[in-house]
């Protein structure tokens, strides 16, 4: 229940979540189905905050036909609560397309199918989700040495709101990664932006894109492109002699199982790189073989019929992007010879990945009682709470930002289910915890901000 403060401040939220993708999605609906099964006295008080104006996860990549790369059973509740109403299968029941999906015999469903999924599930719980609203600050309230909840500054059209909660859910997702000194603008593009930018383009001839990445996003623009226009030549840069397939073999995916996350978290520094290092072949840079087949098959049958549109720059990187009113000149560098050879395109396509946000970015003063390793990364516990000074009683989780400790599940929707199910329980076994058995409070106050 949430704690009403004197004086008619609003009310102390037991958790606010800021970002609403599809991991607070998730955790939005386990706090929902908690709230349903214990009734109203011992029900978790709960806010979320989106900066979108609606729910939206890599709209710029929903290609009308590219799947999943993971199993529909790894939606966002079937791991944690096979029996959930919010799951996929629920879904397609709803939409009265479940017969129709066994019959097409795959695991994978289309990329957009499973964005409408995730969107129906977010509709559900949509009381629980302010859009269009952005938490811009967050200061800790400290009373006698002990900070018992936070204030979050919101921002929204209306203005400035405060709003103040004993447990932060961050899950702020990744940023489009550019290389050094490259900025997007008109003709250099961002692959998440891939079908924006493109819809602009209705009605124009462009004559050649060029798309720099070796990884699956980079092959989907490849293809996608490639299809979309077709008087236009395609030409992909990246530094190996072609695209890496995916390891998505059973026994190599069980990095993915939940128990290899208790594993990852208890391994030493040195065996969590070698996983790293032996798995990333799972994820990072790596393409579906189904994908590279038939790439390579387009490209042969082109040479083979002299319309050679779809072009491999393999062994090579991109040194120089120059945009210019009418178009961009690309400087290609051959890493055999050095040769740098000139391209001019209407528009170069950067799919060179996402990095994480910085989790503690938005905690102000508070993120300087977190803890950090000798790396300076955020030291983060097994059940994803950042460890903190003893002063501070709040629960600040991390959904993402955790590869360091959790490893490669970190923000894959691969262990999204039992991730918010294990945050939950956190929460609540802490909740019910007295008092007396959290870590004694420094002796001095620290800045209060108590109103």
């Amino acid at each position: 229940m949430a704690q009403v403060l004197p004086g008619g401040a609003s009310p102390v939220h037991d958790v606010i979540g800021i970002g609403f993708g599809p991991s607070n999605v998730a955790m939005a609906i386990a706090l929902s189905e908690h709230n349903a099964r214990v009734g109203r006295q011992e029900s978790v008080t709960a806010h979320f905050f989106e900066q979108q104006p609606r729910f939206g996860w890599h709209r710029g990549m929903l290609i009308d036909d590219a799947t999943m790369q993971v199993s529909f059973l790894k939606d966002l509740v079937t791991l944690r609560d096979p029996t959930s109403e919010f799951s996929f299968l629920c879904y397609l029941k709803s939409k009265g397309r479940l017969i129709d999906f066994l019959n097409h015999k795959t695991l994978f469903p289309l990329r957009v199918e499973f964005h409408d999924y995730f969107e129906w599930a977010a509709a559900k719980v949509d009381d629980m989700v302010s859009y269009g609203h952005e938490v811009v600050g967050v200061t800790p309230v400290v009373r006698e040495g002990v900070v018992d909840h936070l204030e979050l500054t919101v921002r929204s059209g209306e203005g400035l709101v405060v709003h103040r909660a004993r447990n932060l859910v961050i899950g702020t997702g990744l940023r489009p990664l550019m290389p050094d000194g490259v900025e997007r603008g008109e003709r250099i593009w961002h692959n998440s932006e891939l079908l924006a930018k493109v819809e602009e383009l209705a009605g124009g001839s462009p004559s050649r894109f060029v798309v720099v990445g070796a990884g699956q996003s980079a092959a989907e623009n490849v293809a996608y492109l490639h299809r979309r226009f077709p008087e236009a030549e395609i030409c992909a840069v990246f530094s190996r002699y072609g695209y890496s397939p995916a390891d998505d073999s059973s026994f190599a995916n069980r990095i993915f199982d939940p128990s290899a996350v208790d594993e990852y978290f208890t391994a030493p520094d040195e065996v969590k790189r070698r996983l790293m290092d032996y798995h990333g072949n799972t994820n990072y840079s790596v393409v579906d073989i189904d994908l590279i087949d038939d790439l390579y098959r387009q490209m042969y049958q082109e040479k083979v019929l002299g319309t050679e549109r779809l072009r491999f720059l393999n062994v090579s990187r991109l040194t120089g992007v120059e945009e210019r009113p009418d178009k961009v000149r690309a400087t290609v560098k051959s890493l055999v010879t050095g040769e740098e050879t000139p391209l001019d395109a209407d528009v170069v396509v950067f799919a060179t990945g996402y990095s994480p946000a910085d989790p503690l970015g938005l905690l102000g003063e508070v993120a300087d009682r977190c803890r950090r390793d000798d790396e300076g990364r955020v030291r983060v516990e097994r059940d994803y709470r950042v460890a903190t000074e003893p002063e501070l009683r709040c629960g600040i989780y991390l959904q993402g930002g955790t590869e360091h400790t959790h490893g490669i599940t970190s923000s894959l929707l691969s262990n999204t289910a039992i991730r918010v199910g294990e945050i939950l329980d956190s929460i609540l076994d802490r909740d019910r915890k007295p008092a007396s058995d959290e870590a004694r409070p420094v002796a001095d106050e620290i800045g209060s901000t108590a109103r």
